[in-house]
């Protein structure tokens, strides 16, 4: 067990296993020392996390659903690397795009549940730089998807 995986275990988190693709890309490409993990949509162990910030869904709820965005992020990250998560250096950038309203402003609010679970599990080399953008519309109407760039050894 690595100390990312007795880190999450104190937190009682849990990585899924890493999504397969769910069109004609592949989940994450190496190259050179940095993985770029596919986007990762809000989904539970109850199925996908539905809904539209500012609408049906609010602030506290998408930061949620952002959280399983980065769980699946680290499944992905831990695939990169052989199943070994001691190999992860630190997250480099995290692009998240939020399904919200036209007047809709709180998105670095919702993409702070991502942002917080990962310096939650990986202390300091979970700080990273971010984009924090709406969407009108996201894939299955999931409230959240978030893709990242990783380091690893």
């Amino acid at each position: 067990m690595t100390d990312i995986d007795a880190r999450l275990s104190e937190l009682g988190l849990t990585l899924p296993d890493a999504p397969a693709p769910a069109a004609n890309y592949v989940p994450f490409v190496k190259s050179g020392d940095l993985v770029f993990v596919s986007g990762q949509i809000s989904q539970g162990p109850d199925g996908l996390i539905l809904g539209k910030l500012g609408a049906d869904m609010d602030v506290a709820a998408g930061a949620e659903a952002a959280k399983t965005c980065a769980l699946g992020l680290l499944a992905q990250a831990k695939a990169a690397c052989g199943g070994d998560l001691s190999k992860l250096k630190r997250v480099v950038k995290l692009t998240g795009f939020v399904n919200s309203t036209l007047d809709f402003t709180d998105q670095p609010k919702v993409v702070n549940g991502a942002s917080d679970l990962l310096v939650e599990v990986l202390g300091d080399a979970g700080r990273h730089s971010r984009s924090a953008v709406s969407a009108a519309s996201l894939p299955m109407g999931v409230a959240v998807e978030i893709e990242g760039i990783f380091e690893i050894a």
